[in-house]
């Protein structure tokens, strides 16, 4: 991922990660492996560590601690109420932004031809 895509994931990955648990619960290395499989091949698991920790210390999720058959439990992450406000914000915000930077890149093309 070149530099400019890393800045703008940095801003809009807890709203990715409220997404994703949105869809299931699920534990960080899942997560990780989640957004893998949907491209976002270079995210390091620490960075999803740290968010997690921050969303769940921001009261976002609820934390269950489930055996795991391998080393200690696992953390299991379930999105509460909270989380779903902050998603359906997140939410908000991103069709606001996405609109306006359409309509820029849309007005720019309008120009070049004109």
């Amino acid at each position: 991922m070149g530099n400019q895509m890393t800045e703008m994931l940095k801003g809009t990955l807890e709203g990715i990660v409220l997404a994703l648990l949105a869809e299931r619960s699920a534990y960080g290395y899942e997560i990780t492996a989640w957004l893998r499989q949907r491209g976002f091949a270079d995210i390091a698991e620490g960075t999803v560590y740290a968010l997690l920790v921050r969303i769940e210390q921001r009261g976002l999720v609820d934390v269950e601690k489930v055996p795991s058959e391998k080393g200690p439990p696992r953390k299991v992450f379930t999105l509460n109420d909270a989380g779903r406000e902050q998603l359906s914000e997140f939410w908000s915000s991103w069709s606001f932004l996405a609109a306006r930077i359409d309509e820029l890149q849309h007005t720019r093309h309008d120009t070049e031809g004109a």
